[in-house]
């Protein structure tokens, strides 16, 4: 009997992995590392479905995730959260 090993990601841009797996609420998600797009899906089909879309139909660049993943939409798209400074008020 031959041992399979999981596919490689070294072929695959960063930018292209997709995670997939379900929530503390066993709702399907599909997210990047970096938690900057991803959603939430009604079935597993559907979530691999967006995972390929968004990756260029690359299934070496899908992760399944056998714990728990959440979808978390508080990820800043510059990298860094920046605090407005209020102008300041002249005398």
């Amino acid at each position: 009997m031959r041992h399979a090993e999981p596919p490689s990601t070294s072929l695959c841009s960063p930018a292209s992995l997709l995670l997939i797996g379900r929530d503390s609420e066993g709702h399907w998600v599909v997210r990047d590392p970096q938690g900057l797009r991803g959603g939430l899906f009604v079935d597993r089909a559907e979530a691999l479905k967006f995972a390929l879309f968004e990756n260029g139909h690359r299934p070496q660049a899908v992760v399944m995730v056998p714990g728990i993943l959440e979808l978390d939409m508080s990820a800043d798209p510059r990298g860094a959260r920046q605090a407005v400074a209020a102008p300041a008020l002249a005398a």
